[in-house]
Parts: C-alpha cells; sequence; structure tokens
C-alpha cells in the first residue's frame, strides 16, 4: 500500500502542473458531444472518430467471448464489462473493476488520424482518480483526469496536436492502484476524419504480375502449406480472427515468403452494406486488432466478406487505418477458374481463392493461369502503398 499510495501522490502533483482542466467548461463548445463545426484549420467537419463510444453495440458474432467491441482492457472480462445501470447516456457503460492492487484497469483503442491536426478527446467517468489520455500522437499530451466524481458523472477532456507523421494513435481510460471500480460512457474523439478507403478490384501497374489472395481460414491443410513454400509464392492472407487466432503458427509460416502479408477481413463475415456505419467499423477495426496482436503489424488492407460495401465501409475502413479495400477480378476457389473480363488473366488482376482442402489444387491452377499470360505472383502490398 505505502509504494502505491506514494506513486499515487507523485502522479498527482504531476499531473496537476501539466494537466488540462479534468472537466471541461462547456461540453457544447469547441470539440464537445455538441460540436459541428470544423479542427486544426482544415475545414473539415468535426466528427466523433472513437469506435463503440457509448458501449451501446453488440459484439459481432465469432468475436472473442467477453470482449468490448472497438476496446481492449487489459485485464479482459474479468475485469472490463458493460453495465446497464445507471448509464451517462442511452442504455449502456464500460465499468471496469480492476481485479488486484497491481491493476490499474486499462481500457483503449486505436484511432486514425489525420497529421498536423488538432483533435479533442472527452468522455464522462464516474469514480476515483480516473483518467483519459492519447499516446502515439507525436507530442508529448498530459492526460485529463479526477481526483473523485464524487459518485456522479464528471466529464474529462484532453486536446492535442497531432505530428506530422501521426496517422493513428492510441486513445485510453484507466483508474489508478487500490482505488475501486470506475465507469467510462460517452467517449469522443473529435476532429476530421481521415478521407476515405480506396476501392479497387485490381492494382494499375504495368508489370507483368498478379497477386494471390486468400479469405476466411477454416481449413488449413499441410498440402497448401507445402506448396506455397515450394513455390515461392508471395500471398496475401485475409483470415478470420477466430481462425487466426486458433493457429496463427500456420498464418505465420504461409506468409513467410517476402511480399506476402496478413491482412483483414472483418470478425464476423457478415454482408458489411446491411450493417449501419457504427457497426461495420467494430467489424474492421476489431479485425484490425486481432491481426496486429496476433502477427505484430496493423493491416492496410481491407476485404469485404461476399465483395459488398457502400460508401460508409469505405469511411469506416479509413477511421480503423484501412487504405484500400479490395475485392478482386478473378476466382481460383473451388476449382474454379473464373475470370470476371475478357481474355487471360491480366498485369494487376488480383486472384481471389480460400483457405480450404481445394486450395492445394487451386493454387498451382492460378499459377499455370498466370505463367499462360506471362505473369508471375507479386507482394500486393508492394503495389499498393
Amino acid at each position: 500500500m505505502p509504494t502505491r499510495l506514494s506513486a499515487l501522490a507523485a502522479s498527482v502533483a504531476l499531473l496537476t502542473a501539466l494537466a488540462v482542466p479534468a472537466a471541461s467548461a462547456d461540453p457544447g463548445g469547441p470539440g464537445g458531444p455538441g460540436s459541428t463545426g470544423s479542427t486544426g484549420g482544415s475545414g473539415a467537419p468535426t466528427v466523433n472518430l472513437a469506435t463503440n463510444p457509448g458501449f451501446e453495440l453488440p459484439s459481432p458474432n465469432l468475436a472473442d467471448w467477453g470482449s468490448i467491441p472497438g476496446w481492449s482492457c487489459t485485464g479482459g472480462p474479468a475485469e472490463a464489462a458493460v453495465t446497464t445501470t445507471a448509464a451517462h447516456s442511452g442504455a449502456s457503460a464500460l465499468t471496469v473493476t480492476p481485479a488486484n492492487g497491481d491493476s490499474a484497469g486499462e481500457c483503449a483503442q486505436t484511432v486514425a488520424v489525420q497529421p498536423d491536426t488538432t483533435y479533442t478527446a472527452s468522455a464522462w467517468v464516474r469514480g476515483n482518480f480516473v483518467h483519459l489520455g492519447a499516446t502515439g500522437t507525436g507530442h508529448d499530451v498530459a492526460p485529463a483526469w479526477t481526483e473523485t466524481t464524487s459518485g456522479g458523472w464528471q466529464q474529462l477532456t484532453t486536446r492535442f496536436t497531432t505530428g506530422p507523421d501521426a496517422r493513428s494513435i492510441r486513445l485510453y481510460v484507466h483508474g489508478w492502484y487500490q482505488q475501486g471500480p470506475f465507469s467510462v460512457d460517452d467517449v469522443r474523439v473529435d476532429g476530421p476524419a481521415p478521407a476515405p478507403a480506396v476501392a479497387a478490384g485490381s492494382i494499375p501497374t504495368t508489370d507483368k504480375v498478379v497477386f494471390f489472395t486468400v479469405d476466411d481460414g477454416w481449413q488449413r491443410t499441410p498440402e497448401a502449406e507445402r506448396f506455397i513454400a515450394d513455390h515461392h509464392l508471395p500471398i496475401t492472407a485475409f483470415p478470420l480472427p477466430m481462425p487466426a487466432g486458433t493457429d496463427p503458427d500456420f498464418f505465420k509460416r504461409v506468409t513467410a515468403v517476402p511480399g506476402s502479408s496478413i491482412q483483414d477481413h472483418s470478425v464476423s463475415h457478415s454482408d458489411l452494406s446491411k450493417l449501419p456505419p457504427e457497426q461495420q467499423q467494430v467489424e474492421i477495426c476489431d479485425a484490425r486488432d486481432a491481426m496486429t496482436r496476433l502477427f505484430g503489424t496493423a493491416p492496410v488492407v481491407f476485404r469485404p466478406p461476399f465483395f459488398t460495401w457502400n460508401a460508409d465501409t469505405l469511411q469506416a475502413a479509413a477511421n480503423c487505418g484501412i487504405r484500400t479495400v479490395l475485392t478482386a477480378d478473378a476466382d481460383f476457389s473451388w476449382g474454379a477458374s473464373n475470370i470476371w473480363h475478357p481474355g487471360p488473366l491480366q498485369p494487376g488482376d488480383v486472384i481471389l481463392m480460400h483457405w480450404t482442402d481445394t486450395l492445394a489444387t487451386d493454387l498451382p491452377r492460378a499459377l499455370a493461369a498466370a505463367e499462360a499470360a506471362g505473369l508471375k505472383p507479386a507482394g500486393l502490398v508492394d503495389y499498393l502503398h
């Protein structure tokens, strides 16, 4: 106890010197919940970029049990839960109960931003020594915090300007050691959104290359793995988080050839065009987080399930740091050899396949079609960005 309390006292002294006021004076002022103006001098409209900001959205099918959509909490479901009692607004709020004295109960999410731009982060909190802050901005940002909300709700607000290289920030909320549970609701990251992702079915290039993409991940065979290794094929994998999490070593092996990568295919493989924008953002951002956690690199390409998407999909993808929403113009899955344009394969074509029990024969058929057209497989991301 003495160590934690002394650390708490030191933190309070530091934050008192550095932090912005714990509660915003005008919730409807610049960057606040009622704001519809612009920020950062860009002229772009101010929007809330946070994913599942009110903790109202359900977890997608196939999501990890106990996960909070859009959020990653260090203590997992043992500490963090969506509760339906005494929310600040709506029906739900996040309540975190640190499991022991060594936990501050942090929950965080990655938010895509524009460089050299000012953003305002805010959240309504309830509890003792609750903190709200952002890292990865390109500048030091003191968190907003409150010593106590005296049993009620209080808004924390902090403002930051991103650096010239900042494309995403990590927004976090946490309590303090041995200070008990706290609640969070109505989170905002107000500022201009990133430009919508670009939709593509092929990659413009004059190089004599095609791109092998393989989706889903439910059936993983040693025969397909061996063919990929023996022929040094660069593969762009779009696994769902559940099969990827079941056998991450497999996906690491089949994407070991230079130029290969693992990208985003949503959490539940739903038709996103039938979902509202905020649920699309959960599907894409949560899959991004799963791939980043499993494989160490954040995806920059999203493959929409069933190749269905709309304008909301492009913006939701951008809000998750995705630059390209990619379909395909040829399908060699399950014994097929479908090319969706006249003639043979062409430079820049994207070929769709799936991790199935037929992949070991689909791959050589696709490779033969590419070679017959004088083309060879290449690394997709190398040509996109």
